[in-house]
């Protein structure tokens, strides 16, 4: 069969790929693109084709081939290997619940030992703490900008000495 007469009849044949592409995709862009492959795929592989041969079933075949081959394809990309090991699965239905006693105790150490900080820590660490910038609690304390941060590091370092960590 010629180039000729075999484009003639994929063109002839081709407006009933569109329906089917889109009942394959449910979306009208991926059906154009999906009808445009398949038209690119039958002419460049027309000496595949047998003349006499039904075209349109042909044409469905490729159509639904490049589908299936895109949805694995995606499907693949998705697929997401853990390899760790589930084993806390196991009692996934037990419920846990919290100990409110025990972090009203870790709050009040904490609020503790902020209190027994020297004042000169003690003071731009609350003020950082309640949301203050840096630049802020230089300007209120009338500090320099290195003497502020490098308190408020100090006082973390002497918070984290003074607080028991479990």
């Amino acid at each position: 069969m010629s180039s000729p007469e075999f484009n003639q009849m994929l063109l002839s044949n081709a407006d009933f790929l569109k329906p089917f592409a889109v009942n394959l995709t449910r979306d009208t862009e991926a059906a154009n693109d999906l009808y445009q492959e398949t038209l690119y795929k039958a002419l460049a592989n027309q000496e595949k084709y047998n003349a006499g041969t039904n075209i349109k079933a042909w044409l469905f075949t490729i159509m639904r081939n490049i589908f299936i081959n895109n949805y694995r394809r995606k499907a693949k990309q998705k697929t997401i290997f853990d390899n760790t090991p589930n084993d806390y699965l196991i009692n996934l239905k037990q419920a846990t619940v919290s100990n409110d006693a025990e972090s009203d105790m870790r709050i009040k150490e904490i609020k503790k030992a902020i209190q027994q900080l020297p004042e000169i820590f003690k003071t731009p660490f609350l003020l950082y703490f309640d949301g203050y910038k840096y630049n802020e609690i230089a300007e209120v304390l009338n500090e320099p900008l290195g003497t502020i941060k490098s308190r408020i590091h100090f006082a973390r370092k002497l918070l984290k000495e003074q607080i028991n960590r479990f």
